[in-house]
C-alpha cells in the first residue's frame, strides 16, 4: 500500500485516549407543519433526543440500532451537515455547534463522511479525478494541479484502485469500487475523523470484508478516528472498539465491543443480540430468543418514561412508564453504561421476562374489521 501521510501541521499534541469528539445532550428535532395558506408547527419529529458520547482519538465507535432510530441523523449532526436543535458537539477541543460558516468550513477538512449509497453520493457528470480534486481545490490544498494529481493518485493507491480509474465515471465501476471511491474522497483531504454511514450494507459479503479490512488498514496507517453507523451487528463487532446502541433517538447502552457482546444488559440490546444467527445448530437451538412485540413507536410521539417500556419483556409497573432512565455506569470500571432502571436486577436474574401484548391502534370512530376464517368463492367470477 502506498504511503499516504497527513500534513505535519495537522498533528495535535494529544494522547491516544484523549477524546477527539465529545457530544453532550445532542438534539435534532424536525418540525411538523400543517396549513393551507400559512404553515404552522404542530409538533416535532425527535430524531435525536439527548445523546451523550465521546470518541477517543484513533479509535472506532460503532453505532447500531434498527432503521428509524436516528443513527444517520446523529452522524450528520455530528458533522453539522444537519443543524442541531440543542446540545453541543466538541471536535478536538473546539465547539463546532453554533460557529459561523467560515470557521465551520475550515473545520470540515478534518471531518469527512462516507455515505451509505456510493452511487447517489458521487456526481455522475464528473470523472474520478474531478471528484477527488474538487475537495482539494475548495480547501486550497496543494501547490498546483500537478501536486494535487499526485496526491489523488496516492490516495487511489491507498484504497486499492488503479490509476487509470481517474479518467472513468462512477457508473463504470462496481459497487465495491464505487465505495472505495467514496472512501478516497473522504481520505484525500487528510481528515482526523471519518463518519461512515452504513459503509458496507449495499455490498456483497466478500466485498464487505475487503472494505472493512481496508478501513482498518487505513486507520492503523493514518491514526484515523471512525464513527461507523451500521445495523449489521457482526460488522460492528469486527471493527468497533466501543459500541453504542440507539433506540428511538437516544442511546440505551454503551460498552466496549467485547463486553457488550459477551453480556448485553439492556433489554433492547438483548433482543438485538438474540436475533443474530449463530453458525452452530446445537447452540442455535438452545439459546434464548427474545421476540419484540409491536412496532417501533413514532419519534413524533415517543412513549413517556422509558421509550422502550411499551415493548420491553422486563417492564415494571413503577418507574418505567413515567420516569426516563439516565444513561448510567454499571460496575466498578464505569465503561459500561446502560439506560435502564432495572439493569442490575435483570443481570442477576431477580426480574424474569414476561409476555408483552402489542396494542392495536385504530383511528377514532372506525369499527373493528373482522376477517372470516374462510372465504366463500362459490360465486366468484374472475372475468368481472
Amino acid at each position: 500500500m502506498t504511503s499516504l501521510s497527513k500534513d505535519a501541521s495537522d498533528d495535535a499534541p494529544t494522547t491516544p485516549e484523549t477524546p477527539l469528539v465529545e457530544v453532550k445532550d445532542l438534539k435534532v428535532h424536525f418540525p411538523i407543519t400543517r396549513g393551507v395558506i400559512f404553515d404552522r408547527v404542530v409538533g416535532f419529529v425527535k430524531a435525536v433526543d439527548g445523546v451523550d458520547l465521546s470518541i477517543p482519538r484513533g479509535k472506532t465507535y460503532g453505532l447500531v440500532g434498527e432503521s428509524g432510530c436516528g443513527k444517520s441523523t446523529l452522524g450528520r449532526a455530528l458533522l453539522q451537515l444537519t443543524p442541531s436543535t440543542g446540545g453541543t458537539v466538541t471536535f478536538d477541543g473546539t465547539q463546532i455547534t453554533g460557529i459561523g460558516p467560515v470557521k465551520l468550513r475550515a473545520m470540515r477538512r478534518r471531518m469527512q463522511m462516507i455515505f451509505q449509497d456510493p452511487l447517489s453520493s458521487l456526481d455522475p457528470r464528473q470523472n474520478v479525478e474531478s471528484i477527488l480534486i474538487e475537495g482539494l481545490a475548495a480547501h486550497g490544498i496543494g501547490k498546483g494541479r500537478d501536486d494535487r494529481r499526485q496526491r489523488v493518485a496516492e490516495t487511489l493507491d491507498a484504497v486499492g484502485l488503479p490509476r487509470w480509474a481517474l479518467s472513468r465515471y462512477p457508473h463504470e465501476f462496481s459497487g465495491g469500487q464505487r465505495q472505495r471511491i467514496g472512501i478516497a474522497r473522504a481520505l484525500v483531504l487528510g481528515p482526523d475523523l471519518i463518519v461512515a454511514d452504513e459503509p458496507v450494507s449495499a455490498l456483497d459479503v466478500s466485498i464487505q470484508a475487503q472494505v472493512i479490512n481496508l478501513l482498518e488498514d487505513l486507520q492503523d496507517q493514518l491514526n484515523l478516528t471512525y464513527l461507523v453507523i451500521a445495523h449489521d451487528l457482526a460488522v460492528v463487532r469486527h471493527i468497533a472498539d466501543v459500541v453504542g446502541v440507539m433506540y428511538l433517538g437516544a442511546l440505551v447502552e454503551e460498552a466496549s465491543s467485547d463486553e457488550l457482546y459477551a453480556e448485553p444488559l439492556h433489554p433492547y440490546t438483548r433482543a438485538l443480540m438474540s436475533a443474530v444467527p449463530v453458525p452452530d445448530p446445537d447452540v442455535e437451538d438452545q439459546r434464548e430468543r427474545i421476540l419484540l412485540a409491536g412496532d417501533l413507536p413514532s419519534p413524533a410521539n415517543p412513549p413517556k418514561g422509558c421509550r422502550f417500556h411499551t415493548r420491553c419483556p422486563w417492564a415494571q409497573p413503577t418507574r418505567c412508564a413515567d420516569e426516563r432512565p439516565a444513561l448510567r455506569a454499571i460496575g466498578d470500571v464505569g465503561t459500561h453504561r446502560v439506560a435502564c432502571h432495572w439493569a442490575e436486577d435483570i443481570r442477576s436474574g431477580v426480574l424474569k421476562p414476561h409476555e408483552v401484548r402489542a396494542d392495536v391502534v385504530r383511528p377514532a370512530g372506525d369499527d373493528e374489521i373482522v376477517m372470516p376464517d374462510k372465504l366463500d368463492l362459490s360465486n366468484f367470477d374472475p372475468h368481472m
